[in-house]
């Protein structure tokens, strides 16, 4: 009889393991609390990248990501939510700039592709900018890097699934794990529903602390808050990824771009009604710095602003596998979930069906945080 497994969470990563578990022959179901991308991968700037992460099993793994995407959108007929563009970045002051050649002469040493552009092959690449914008050389360039669209990605990952047999339980909060002997033999749902399972995968991004402590175990976790903001549609030529000192950016589908920054996240906060809201002057602060340095953008709109909740382990790095001390409850947490979750996911899903992903997993265990 097929394993029976319990995925919670049906954002990038508890799509991708669905599908994985599914793949394998597993009796799959995935419960969420909301709709599907209705969390963090609703929210998020999605860019899959490996630039300047450490230590080097973090970078391989992200490496390893960006390789499953670009493999899964191949094999997938009409795919189309996989962009690899690349990402050109840039800095304005010294300390900027040190940083940046410091992460370029990383990313080299370990084999990754980089190089730096003048002012007019940035142009030749990104034709709609200002030139006043940008400086006259020491432009990196990471060719491979891009960004996915999460929902469409969760809808294609979830849908294969559901019509090879998972099922998908949204709007109803998982409340409570059973365990008995060291493992986990059901899942408590807040509709009344027991679901019995062989095996469990915590996906639920982060509030992943919470369904943890539900079996016993303390994951830490330091989440941040993470602000986008979308614009309306304008017709601009965007085709990557840009990291500007005043304004990060990517299009986001229809002629809108998406447009970030880390010193606008800082502006949401909680008001007076108990719900997120995030200052004005700051959202106008990014969108001028899009339009300075795109000026087709002088026409557009704010449409709507997003606030995601950043799933993010307490020491930063993913969360992947199964538990020592309870070995039928396997984790898929981390930031950069969109770069990771294809390649991760399928790990994890090799790992609750009894394989051995202990070299690929090694670095990432649970059990790191354990006294």
């Amino acid at each position: 009889m097929a394993e029976r497994v319990v995925v919670i969470g049906a954002g990038v990563y508890g799509a991708a393991v669905t599908a994985a578990l599914t793949r394998r022959g597993a009796r799959v179901t995935v419960v969420d609390a909301a709709a599907p991308a209705g969390g963090t991968s609703g929210a998020t700037f999605s860019w899959t990248n490996s630039c300047g992460k450490q230590p080097r099993p973090y970078h391989d793994l992200s490496v390893a990501g960006m390789a499953a995407h670009r493999r899964l959108a191949a094999e997938v007929p009409l795919s189309d939510w996989y962009h690899e563009g690349g990402n050109l970045e840039w800095a304005d002051d010294e300390a900027g700039r040190a940083k940046l050649r410091r992460k370029v002469e990383g990313v080299l040493d370990y084999g990754y592709e980089a190089r730096w552009l003048t002012r007019a092959q940035a142009l030749r690449l990104e034709p709609d900018m200002n030139p006043a914008e940008l400086p006259d050389d020491s432009i990196a360039y990471f060719p491979q890097e891009g960004w996915v669209e999460p929902t469409r990605l969760i809808g294609h990952l979830l849908s294969t699934s559901v019509v090879a047999g998972a099922e998908l339980v949204r709007d109803d909060a998982v409340t409570g794990l059973e365990v008995a002997d060291g493992l986990v033999r059901s899942v408590h749902l807040a509709s009344g529903r027991k679901i019995v399972a062989d095996a469990i995968v915590n996906c639920a991004g982060p509030g992943a602390d919470r369904i943890a402590g539900l079996a016993g175990l303390t994951l830490p976790m330091r989440n941040t808050r993470g602000v986008l903001v979308y614009t309306s549609p304008a017709a601009v030529a965007v085709s990557r990824v840009v990291h500007a000192p005043g304004v990060h950016l990517r299009p986001d589908g229809g002629g809108r771009l998406l447009l970030h920054t880390h010193e606008i996240d800082g502006a949401a906060h909680l008001d007076d009604s108990g719900e997120i809201s995030v200052d004005q002057p700051a959202v106008d602060r990014v969108l001028a710095a899009g339009r300075a340095l795109y000026p087709g953008l002088r026409g557009v709109v704010v449409e709507s602003v997003r606030v995601g909740e950043r799933p993010i382990p307490g020491d930063g790095l993913p969360v992947l596998g199964r538990v020592a001390d309870l070995p039928n409850f396997h984790l898929a947490v981390s930031h950069s979930g969109a770069t990771l979750s294809v390649h991760a996911g399928d790990l994890v899903a090799a790992e609750a069906l009894g394989e051995n992903r202990d070299d690929a997993l090694a670095a990432f265990r649970f059990e790191r945080f354990l006294p």
